[in-house]
């Protein structure tokens, strides 16, 4: 038994690491394909958007299609975007085929997501723990994405989506090689428990990762076009913002992993939560590139908690109904923040846009303070 859990969690870090490559390069794609085609700032939002969608749809597939497929074959059939949609990336410039790409890498990334929340903490001794360590591993490959594009950017633009489709292609195949649990039989005959919906805690704890879905999606999908645009931070030094932000966000978790674990949790994420809106709001005013790097990676490391705290919060109510519900409703902030961005960029300018982002940033301390008023489970 311990075996196979470890062979489980080994999988989702596996998993996590590419998923973080794939995901996270989405913000740098984006950027390279506005770049190309010339997109407006409008358009770039939509995209952006169409991702989350993805992502919160894959949500609801994970919570049906089990009982219908089987757990594998889901999994399977769901996380294939990743390589199917960068590579349509590379091959076309179509508004509606890069539409339909940036939607089925969203599915992708909610599908991994989903299938190894709920595999990561039941097979985790210590689930704050567990999941930071797994959340680590997706700031890893985060961390490294701008490299292995930037890379391949210098050939061309095709060759660096390309690659990640081929990052992609791996993600699945480990999928294939793993013995997830959960066919057709089972699900089934298992007695879904709905009683998760009448609780306090599931839905303030899902409002808290609504607006932190808001607020990171935001500055991964924006931030590299807005520090090239700007002029703070000028020409391909830009992309590798993306290493700065997930630089600080993996030290934020591997430090609450192993050096500093929250005996408080809930009060923990209330100073994240302050200390990430501080430092955004002092971003969004920085007009020099040292202060906008070391502002980025202060607000990185302030949040770099939240998340996986926040589900692993969920403690007993975490299950394939409820991360089904609670995930997918929390990543409609993820769709809803981009969007908005590119609306208020186009009528008032990119700045106003970022600015916008501090309306979650707020709405995350709201929360954290309204979940550290609950009483103990």
């Amino acid at each position: 038994m311990e075996q196979q859990n470890t062979r489980l969690r080994n999988a989702g870090f596996a998993t996590f690491f590419f998923s973080g490559i794939c995901a996270i390069s989405a913000g740098v794609v984006v950027s390279l394909l506005q770049e190309r085609y010339g997109f407006a700032y409008g358009m770039t939002g939509t995209l952006l958007s169409l991702m989350s969608v993805g992502n919160l749809l894959a949500g609801l597939l994970m919570g049906m299609l089990p009982s219908a497929l089987g757990m594998k074959r889901s999994v399977l059939l769901l996380t294939i975007g990743y390589a199917v949609g960068y590579a349509v990336m590379g091959l076309t410039g179509a508004v509606a085929l890069l539409a339909a790409a940036f939607f089925v890498v969203g599915i992708a990334k909610g599908s991994v997501i989903n299938t190894f929340t709920i595999l990561g903490s039941d097979h985790s001794a210590d689930r704050t723990r567990g999941m930071n360590l797994m959340h680590s591993c997706y700031a890893c490959g985060a961390l490294l994405c701008p490299f292995l594009i930037a890379a391949a950017a210098r050939v061309s633009t095709e060759l660096a989506v390309f690659l990640l489709a081929a990052m992609g292609l791996i993600l699945w195949l480990v999928y294939v090689f793993t013995p997830l649990r959960g066919g057709k039989s089972s699900a089934k005959k298992e007695a879904i428990d709905w009683s998760f919906l009448r609780s306090a805690r599931f839905w303030l704890l899902t409002g808290l990762l609504f607006f932190q879905n808001a607020a990171e999606q935001s500055v991964n999908g924006w931030m590299v076009t807005y520090f090239k645009g700007s002029g703070i931070i000028a020409g391909t030094l830009a992309a590798y913002t993306v290493t700065v932000m997930w630089g600080a966000t993996l030290v934020g978790r591997l430090l609450i992993a192993f050096v500093f674990p929250l005996k408080k949790p809930r009060k923990a994420m209330v100073g994240m939560s302050v200390l990430c809106t501080v430092f955004y709001v002092l971003l969004v005013m920085a007009h020099t590139q040292g202060a906008a790097i070391v502002l980025l990676f202060a607000f990185a490391i302030s949040m770099s908690g939240l998340n996986p705290t926040a589900v692993a919060s969920a403690g007993r109510m975490t299950s394939v109904t409820s991360m089904g519900i609670m995930l997918p409703v929390a990543s409609s902030g993820a769709i809803l923040m981009p969007w908005v961005i590119g609306m208020v960029a186009e009528r008032a300018g990119l700045a106003a846009g970022m600015a916008s982002n501090i309306v979650p940033c707020v709405g995350l301390v709201v929360f954290t303070l309204l979940v550290a008023r609950l009483p103990e489970e």
